[in-house]
């Protein structure tokens, strides 16, 4: 395994839309821990520690309902739980000989984002090039947190949603180049597509979380396209 300067080039050069992203998402995010009564300092360390919307949106809920800890950790757990599968994934992308101490740390910045630029990659992963994503995406996520809970809602919206566009540019511009080489792969993009709107209109189904979906669809498109199309020991 080559750890280089390139390499954490290379994933800075990635995670500038991820920031450009986290910023807006985490602006909005901050204004509702405001709401909730957490502070921005508290707010900087709890987006920097966590680095999970959906799991700070749910255990800002609880603070602001003044819930118990218990409730705050099963919560963050459920919301998260797509990260498990993430991190499975995850660890099949490092050489064998990669030190525990770079697996914990690019285990720390498992978001969908960075899984999703690491996986892209037909190589093993170079730890640091998540590093380099996340130099700049981590704090650029927790100092749009603290913005938000400083500032409120002086930002105007429309800039907002601009700036959150961003994140959906980015996750096409992973998806595309593999789907134009592989057929395979664009019918399994295209059946993720197909099966995420159904279940999100489908009885029963629908009324699940839509993190609880995600993890349900991901194991059963995974499973089907690993016995139908697996990789080889070669990675081809």
């Amino acid at each position: 395994m080559t750890l280089t300067k390139e390499g954490f080039q290379a994933g800075q050069k990635d995670g500038i839309t991820i920031a450009a992203g986290y910023f807006a998402v985490s602006f909005a995010l901050g204004i509702a821990m405001a709401n909730a009564g957490i502070g921005a300092l508290q707010g900087f360390i709890m987006s920097f520690l966590n680095i999970a919307s959906a799991g700070e949106y749910a255990a800002t809920e609880v603070i602001a309902e003044n819930g118990s800890y218990l409730q705050m950790a099963l919560i963050t757990l459920i919301a998260n739980a797509r990260y498990l599968l993430m991190s499975c994934a995850f660890s099949q992308k490092f050489s064998a000989d990669t030190p525990m101490i770079h697996r914990l740390l690019c285990g720390y910045g498992i978001t969908d984002e960075h899984f999703a630029i690491a996986v892209s990659h037909s190589r093993y992963l170079d730890p640091f090039y998540l590093y380099g994503a996340m130099s700049l995406s981590v704090p650029s996520w927790a100092i749009g947190t603290a913005l938000g809970i400083t500032l409120g809602n002086v930002l105007p919206v429309r800039i907002v949603s601009a700036l959150s566009v961003a994140l959906y540019g980015m996750f096409l511009a992973i998806i595309i180049p593999p789907c134009r080489k592989q057929f395979s792969i664009l019918i399994i993009v295209a059946s993720s597509f197909l099966s995420s709107w159904l279940c999100g209109i489908l009885p029963y189904v629908s009324s699940l979380s839509s993190g609880t979906r995600t993890i349900i669809l991901t194991v059963l498109i995974a499973g089907i396209a690993a016995a139908v199309k697996p990789i080889g020991e070669d990675g081809q």
